[in-house]
């Protein structure tokens, strides 16, 4: 594939563009830590909306979505659709928490919330674990896409596609901190939607494909439409629809998911202007997410089906793909479907793609430099560190994290497994960070448990089990088994070990002030010593709030289905899904105000 002059100018003012925004705010930026990991706090929701939107919109993911619909069908979504529940759970209960904390990075709360030398390793190990180690594994699967990309339509090794996408994106992230991510994640993420909505409408007009009619009625698409599960293939049904409902959404950490919050999510609402700027940023983050952004990436991928109706096929147009670094997946049917676009529009596509890649990447380090800075480097290794010499520290631990991510993008095998490994290793933690605000009992050493015991069973069931000769496990039992297990060890250690010190938890009630069924004890206690008033105390609108939650769950679900009815020709059950999720808008707006005052 050979790009056109037109493609390359439209790439390289991009990339220009992108550029100019880290040198035009490198001097605000480079003030102190709150300009460079919060850029001042005073953020509106529209614009940290659109970049949790742009940086959830990564490089890898149409690649996973092709994945999934080319080996699942379109219902195999729901392996990531279930999320919406815990997203909508951060909207209604979780942003107004996390904006009242006042810290500068969700890992500060530990020392907020817990107490004694448990909290200060808990910090510090997890700003290693998450902010290095995690995040590096996350920013090597989004930088595999790349290298796909960049192989398929430019025919570049993995090194030069890595050398190229990553200058930019650590030149602009180390200059323009957080603002710099916002300001240029807004430009992505509206090129990227084109990008994507304009490629899959010209493939629908490939000579094998010729129209969103013939697609669907092609016996290589016709049975994976289906957006529920097939009732009869209980195996699927369990797997794709019932384990994601039930137990992945709330048990599984995973970044931009994250029960309870947390991570690149947390910061932006940190980074907001106020409660209220917090809530919507994230509530329009979740509809745009699952309800806006699904259907150009499922169209494209149907289309695959078509012209590149097996792995061999695709082999074969694509021999120059060298295997040892590049195995030959169904996700790379995504970029191979962008070689058929003509000039200019590829170069758009191509753009676009670059764009998803740098609004991932650029977030995840300044998120994990954050860390590094704020929770290990100041908290542990020096305190007495000015402002001037954190940033400078942000700036190199920027550098080297992206180059620490592109060397480990080289041992991974392809996106779907990347998102399951880290599916995984996650499993069982969830559920704390959903009651450790509403539940004063949970300590450090619960997550501390839960952390410790999640990964080794990660180890045990993806590697030693098999080493050991054992049969396979299918994927469910293994999330099952580490979610059931890994809760049962942290209950327990939970109720084995000594609470939070009650000064730190009467602290954390005042400046939170969660909803109080949960700190009955440390209430009364306090308000006995008179360390609390009892005017203090606020029952809390949790009731409301789930309420709240469930309609915004009814209201993207309805706008996601109907959307895709009306693209399979079935206008009244399309019609039917837009008006739930019309309803369900009219009940978030009735219950917006009530959420949000005192």
């Amino acid at each position: 594939m050979t790009l056109s002059g037109l493609d390359w100018t439209i790439i390289a003012l991009f990339f220009i563009v992108s550029l100019g925004i880290g040198l035009l705010v490198a001097r605000r930026s480079g003030k102190d830590t709150a300009e460079f990991f919060l850029s001042g706090r005073n953020m509106p929701w529209w614009l940290l909306g659109v970049s949790m939107v742009a940086t959830t919109f990564s490089a890898d993911t149409p690649n996973f979505v092709t994945n999934v619909v080319r080996t699942q069908g379109v219902a195999g979504n729901w392996a990531w659709w279930a999320f919406l529940l815990t997203g909508m759970l951060t909207v209604f209960v979780y942003a107004q928490l996390w904006r009242r904390s006042g810290v500068l990075t969700d890992l500060e709360f530990y020392e907020l919330r817990y107490s004694g030398p448990a909290a200060r390793f808990l910090r510090g190990f997890r700003a290693l674990y998450l902010g290095v180690f995690f995040n590096i594994m996350i920013m090597a699967s989004v930088s595999l896409a790349a290298i796909k990309i960049g192989s398929v339509l430019l025919g570049l090794s993995a090194y030069e596609t890595l050398a190229i996408a990553s200058i930019v994106t650590v030149i602009y992230s180390m200059l323009g901190g957080l603002r710099g991510v916002i300001y240029t994640d807004f430009i992505q993420f509206f090129l990227a939607m084109l990008g994507s909505i304009w490629a899959a409408w010209i493939i629908l007009d490939h000579p094998e494909i010729q129209g969103l009619e013939n697609l669907l009625a092609h016996p290589n698409v016709s049975d994976k439409l289906s957006l529920i599960p097939d009732f009869n293939d209980k195996d699927m049904f369990i797997t794709v629809l019932i384990i994601p409902l039930a137990v992945q959404w709330w048990s599984v950490w995973y970044p931009g998911a994250e029960p309870g919050g947390g991570g690149y999510v947390a910061q932006r609402m940190l980074a907001a202007k106020d409660e209220k700027n917090a809530m919507a940023a994230t509530l329009f983050f979740n509809i745009a997410h699952y309800a806006l952004r699904p259907w150009p990436w499922i169209i494209i991928a149907l289309a695959s089906l078509v012209v590149f109706p097996d792995l061999a096929s695709i082999a074969a147009t694509f021999p120059h793909i060298d295997p040892d670094v590049i195995a030959i997946k169904d996700d790379l049917a995504y970029s191979a479907m962008l070689t058929y676009l003509p000039a200019g529009l590829l170069g758009l596509v191509v753009a676009s793609l670059v764009a998803a890649y740098m609004s991932t990447i650029s977030s995840h380090l300044n998120w994990g430099s954050s860390y590094v800075v704020n929770d290990w480097y100041k908290r542990f290794y020096k305190p007495e560190a000015s402002e001037k010499e954190m940033v400078s520290v942000g700036r190199w631990s920027t550098l080297l994290l992206m180059i620490l991510s592109a060397f480990f993008a080289l041992q991974l095998e392809s996106a779907l497994g990347a998102f399951q490994i880290l599916l995984k290793i996650g499993a069982g933690t969830g559920l704390i960070f959903i009651l450790r605000w509403f539940w004063w009992r949970i300590n450090a050493y619960s997550e501390l448990t839960a952390m410790i015991v999640s990964f080794l069973l990660a180890i045990y069931l993806d590697i030693i089990h098999k080493k050991l000769g054992f049969e396979p496990i299918p994927e469910h039992i293994k999330l099952v088994t580490s979610v059931v297990l890994t809760t049962i060890a942290w209950v327990t250690v939970t109720f084995l070990t000594r609470p939070t010190e009650q000064g730190v938890l009467v602290s954390f009630y005042k400046k939170i002030k969660p909803a109080a069924g949960g700190w009955k004890p440390v209430i009364n206690k306090a308000i006995a010593a008179n360390t609390l008033e009892s005017t203090e105390v606020r029952a809390g609108k949790l009731p409301l709030q789930i309420l709240g939650m469930l309609a915004g769950c009814f209201l993207v679900y309805g706008a996601l289905f109907g959307t895709g009815y009306l693209i399979y020709g079935n206008m009244m059950q399309g019609i039917m899904a837009f008006v739930v999720s019309g309803i369900s808008g009219m009940v978030i707006f009735s219950i917006w105000r009530k959420i949000q005052e005192g």
